[in-house]
């Protein structure tokens, strides 16, 4: 063979050797990265949370390739648990409430429209009860009260917190289930003063407040399946910082286009300095 033959096949294994090796190597940074965001989101964030977190951070990938990298390294989000408990039943009585929701838990701003829940997470002391009042807009927690009971001063507390920490539009909408704690007139009584409308769901039917049992959802699946809770204080303290360190300010939210809820709010007042 010619000297110059041997030379141009050599150039070119050279060549692919070393772009085999430049991607291997990109492929091994892409890893690292892969598993950083993963691991910064304590096991919980699937491929697309992953993806979405690594092109904030100007990483160009594909969603397919990271789910790739995924089943290679062995990652695996948590998942949550299919069995649910309800806490909050009918009263038994005639509640003349409508439903001003109808299942559209998307608003033009934050503080229009507001949902509801209350939920338990187990201690060794016992149960300890969590309401909570998410914003439509950002999907942030706005507001929310830890307690020993789920009766209506729980409840009271979590939307005082919203109406203190968060400006709520006029004639802004709360929306919830029809437990007997929400439909008490004491209740109603305090959203009448913050000059709030009241909305609530058909009775046993879990769609017509979803977004709130979504974010139940994550909170169990990440937090606090995952978690012994010696006492209620304990508890309490985990849940807020979940909530405020976690779930409102760094969580990516596939209702926010894989946005956080403070990224959220923050493009919304931007854009009312900028009109």
């Amino acid at each position: 063979m010619p000297t110059s033959s041997r030379l141009r096949i050599i150039a070119v294994w050279l060549r692919t050797s070393t772009a085999a090796k430049t991607n291997q190597a990109c492929r091994e940074e892409l890893k690292a990265l892969v598993c950083g965001s993963f691991d910064d989101s304590d096991g919980s964030y699937g491929h697309r949370r992953v993806h979405a977190d690594l092109v904030a951070r100007g990483v160009r990938c594909g969603p397919e390739l990271v789910r790739s990298l995924m089943r290679e390294l062995g990652l695996e989000p948590c998942q949550p648990r299919p069995w649910r408990f309800s806490l909050t039943g009918s009263d038994g009585q005639e509640h003349h409430i409508p439903d001003l929701v109808p299942r559209d838990f998307t608003a033009e701003a934050p503080g229009q429209k507001m949902v509801a829940d209350i939920t338990y997470i187990p201690t060794w002391e016992g149960w300890v009860y969590l309401a909570t009042v998410i914003d439509c807009y950002t999907k942030a927690v706005v507001g929310w009260a830890v307690g020993d009971d789920y009766k209506t001063p729980l409840i009271e507390k979590a939307i005082e917190m919203a109406a203190r920490n968060h400006p709520l539009a006029d004639d802004a909408i709360f929306h919830s289930d029809r437990g007997s704690n929400y439909t008490s007139s004491t209740f109603a009584k305090t959203l009448k003063k913050h000059r709030i409308r009241q909305s609530v769901g058909r009775t046993g039917i879990c769609y017509d407040n979803a977004m709130a049992e979504s974010f139940f959802a994550a909170l169990k699946n990440e937090r606090a399946h995952r978690t012994q809770y010696p006492t209620r204080e304990h508890a309490r303290r985990d849940v807020a910082r979940y909530i405020e360190f976690r779930y409102n300010s760094r969580r990516r939210h596939s209702g926010l286009q894989y946005r956080t809820p403070q990224q959220v709010h923050d493009e919304y007042l931007n854009r009312q300095l900028t009109a």
